[in-house]
């Protein structure tokens, strides 16, 4: 059990610089992006991860700043820190990691969301959820606005990620609504960019990979699914200003690129950004694989007057670079 630190106990902001803030999985994709924004902007960040799926190399030069705290603790557990907002990040956000052990899933959403939502209850802080699209299963809307409460499988193999994302909604309401905690709530659609990890299972990620290494293209199903695609500055920045709103805006707010593309179109612009020979091979569809993920963006815009400025190629660009010289490190 993690007690807090003297440094913790005696003060609550640093004299010099912002908010003392807590990011949960702040050595993920996500949150290693997210640490490094709000270090930017003059916060005293601690990074708080198990290493299921973060890595340290994500945040490997980050350590050297004197307002920026890594502490390895698993959200499953009570923590007893001193922080004035919370950004719940932390889950196995792809399929390959939340299946491969789904009870621990559930368990960090549901009682990660529970530790945390008790942390921000003890210290007054705001606190962030990072939700998913997925939370709408198999949408029979489109594009998913947030008043459609889903269509989601709650026995299937990806319930425990699904629901347990969904019940840590429940909990952060019923804390808002119960406790008068301060809350806000993100509905994360597909992102992509730097520091994914290569082997996730994410299909941006498996086609620069097959790509870049000369292998066949896994398309699942006919190819004619359609996703929306978030370069991960763009979706940091919605974070952030979702958390810098008025406290009466708690969400469930959708964050993503309400552009869509079809599984084939997304392969064939990989194929040509990366100039490779790598044929197209199709694969029967997972079960519950939703056919079509589109945000209704409608409130992020309104609300937060945030809409993303990537476009599909810029991002795929720079996340291609990233992983090239990725693999070259990885090759004798």
């Amino acid at each position: 059990m993690t007690r807090p630190s003297r440094q913790h106990a005696d003060r609550r902001k640093s004299p010099v610089m912002g908010k003392r803030i807590l990011v949960t999985g702040g050595a993920g994709f996500l949150g290693s992006h997210l640490c490094e924004k709000l270090l930017a902007r003059g916060h005293e960040v601690i990074c708080l991860d198990n290493f299921y799926t973060g890595r340290k190399k994500n945040i490997v030069h980050l350590l050297d700043n004197p307002y920026f705290e890594l502490m390895r603790h698993d959200v499953t557990f009570p923590l007893y820190v001193e922080v004035e907002e919370i950004y719940n990040l932390a889950c196995p956000a792809s399929p390959i990691h939340y299946q491969f052990d789904p009870v621990q899933t559930t368990k960090t959403s549901v009682h990660g969301a529970i530790n945390m939502l008790g942390l921000a209850k003890r210290t007054k802080a705001k606190i962030f959820q990072a939700s998913t699209s997925e939370v709408y299963g198999d949408p029979e809307i489109h594009p998913q606005p947030e008043e459609y409460r889903g269509a989601v499988n709650p026995i299937g193999p990806r319930a425990c990620y699904d629901e347990g994302k969904r019940c840590a909604e429940t909990l952060f309401f019923d804390y808002y609504r119960q406790h008068k905690v301060n809350i806000r709530v993100a509905r994360i659609f597909n992102t992509f960019g730097p520091r994914m990890l290569p082997n996730d299972g994410r299909v941006v990620s498996n086609f620069i990979v097959q790509a870049l290494t000369g292998q066949d293209i896994t398309i699942y199903g006919d190819g004619k699914q359609t996703r929306s695609f978030c370069y991960v500055d763009d979706l940091i920045d919605g974070i952030i200003a979702l958390m810098d709103a008025p406290d009466t805006v708690t969400g469930p707010i959708n964050l993503g690129n309400p552009t869509e593309f079809t599984m084939l179109e997304l392969a064939q612009k990989i194929i040509e950004l990366t100039d490779t020979k790598s044929k197209l091979v199709f694969r029967p569809l997972p079960q519950d694989d939703p056919m079509q993920r589109q945000p209704d963006i409608s409130k992020a815009k309104e609300i937060l007057r945030w809409q993303p400025t990537v476009q599909l190629e810029e991002g795929l660009k720079k996340t291609i670079a990233y992983f090239d010289k990725e693999l070259s490190k990885a090759t004798p």
